[in-house]
């Protein structure tokens, strides 16, 4: 990536219209409280990580035209080089500081980074997040090193705001023009949306690809294909609403993870970061590989699906008599599983690309895909899934969205492969080891 002259402007995010300080800042409060009621001690990476959901959660606090991913791709990129600062194992991600000292604390960089990009971006959290920072430093004793780690976190967290800057996503969203034609995106009964969402998202200056299309996926199959027959008629019988043909338990998946897929593997993450009693440095490194892999398949995905504009099942089953394809018929009443499909185009799935990249990320840096835990849904509180292995819940929360009835199979497996693609690129390419002869030389 592109190295970008370093200034200490701080960029803000607002909130939406109409959003009141106190409602929002209550609600975090609680989501707070609830995230503190758990028996395990967090590592501060992972207090943070919590502290960003619990804000993206709260309505009206993430702006609607920029996508959440972003935020938190900043902010664990900023952990993660305030913290390499004083560990020097690996190699930054943008930020260079040297002469750190090895005793600065590494919990005071993360705590004070995370802490001030979080206030930049969302500023009408200040109160809470100044409380917050003032608790994950509460344990560490006053002095030199607790100060030190405080410089650091805040340096780094200046530095990388301002790289951020100006990087496209505050642009306006590029008007769209739906299709009339066979296979063209269209607005989705039954909620029919005015536009469909972050249509300038793939102008976004990625964070770790060269370019938003440096691995955009082939067209969709043909209208005429056997594979877009056997997709079509898969989805069709599996993902409608209320239907007898998925299993109950199939059903119960596609509604189970209908929610913000990223914060599934947030979730995912912090469970197996604490289960494996991660230190400082090590959960820094994990949630910026996560996290910047997440950010950049956004950017990917959004690439493909507005260069394709691929119908999504509820338009192409109910327009089915206009395909030319003899293998599907219309059912002009279909509707999906899930109400409401997401306002954009279909190919490829974005469940898919995030589920592909979290998983990847995981097993490289455990080197291992056996692990049992459970996850709990974004969508349906108190229900929980359990699993022996991360690529199970990968592959258990790509196929959902069929039993959804918002994807062809044809989206989730172009969306696994760019998925694991961009994930890929961002391990061998970032925040890798490095091998120093003299551990005081900051340059190698």
């Amino acid at each position: 990536m592109r190295r970008l002259l370093i200034s200490f402007f701080l960029a803000c995010a607002c909130f939406s219209a109409g959003v009141s300080l106190l409602q929002a800042a209550s609600s975090a409060k609680s989501g707070l409280e609830k995230a503190d009621t758990s028996t395990d001690v967090p590592n501060v990476v992972v207090q943070w990580n919590r502290i960003l959901l619990v804000i993206v959660r709260t309505p009206g606090a993430q702006p609607a035209t920029i996508h959440p991913t972003r935020s938190f791709a900043i902010m664990h990129a900023a952990v993660y080089d305030a913290v390499n600062a004083i560990d020097r194992t690996h190699k930054p991600y943008l930020v260079r500081l040297t002469g750190i000292p090895h005793s600065a604390s590494q919990d005071a960089a993360a705590a004070a980074a995370a802490h001030d990009v979080l206030a930049s971006l969302y500023p009408n959290f200040q109160a809470m997040l100044d409380a917050q920072l003032q608790q994950s430093l509460a344990p560490f004793p006053e002095g030199a090193d607790k100060s030190q780690g405080v410089s650091v976190g805040q340096a780094v967290a200046a530095q990388i705001l301002a790289l951020r800057k100006n990087d496209g996503s505050d642009a306006q969203q590029i008007p769209y023009i739906f299709g009339n034609a066979p296979g063209d995106y269209q607005s989705t009964p039954p909620n029919f949306p005015k536009q469909p969402q972050f249509t300038h998202w793939s102008r976004v200056t990625p964070f770790a690809l060269e370019r938003a299309n440096q691995f955009r996926p082939g067209p969709p199959p043909a209208l005429a294909s056997d594979t877009y027959s056997d997709a079509f008629n898969e989805v069709k019988l599996l993902g409608i609403a209320n239907g007898t043909a998925s299993t109950p338990d199939e059903a119960l998946t596609g509604r189970f993870w209908n929610g913000a897929i990223q914060n599934y593997w947030n979730e995912i993450t912090q469970t197996a970061a604490l289960a494996h009693h991660l230190t400082t440095a090590q959960n820094s490194r994990l949630f910026a590989l996560l996290n910047l892999t997440f950010a950049d398949e956004v950017i990917a995905f959004y690439d493909a699906k507005y260069t394709y504009n691929f119908w999504r099942p509820v338009t192409a089953i109910r327009a089915a008599a206009t395909d030319d394809n003899p293998d599907t018929a219309a059912d002009p009443s279909w509707l999906p599983e899930v109400g409401n499909t997401t306002p954009d185009p279909a190919y490829p799935g974005a469940h898919a690309v995030i589920s592909a990249g979290g998983a990847s990320v995981l097993i490289s840096f455990f080197n291992r895909d056996r692990f049992d835990f459970a996850v709990t849904s974004e969508v349906m509180p108190g229900v929980e899934r359990s699993f022996t292995r991360l690529s199970g819940a990968e592959e258990e929360a790509t196929l959902s969205r069929i039993f959804a009835g918002v994807h062809f199979r044809t989206d989730l497996t172009t969306g696994q492969r760019l998925g694991r693609e961009v994930a890929d690129f961002v391990l061998e390419n970032f925040l890798t080891p490095v091998h120093r002869r003299d551990d005081s030389d900051d340059d190698e």
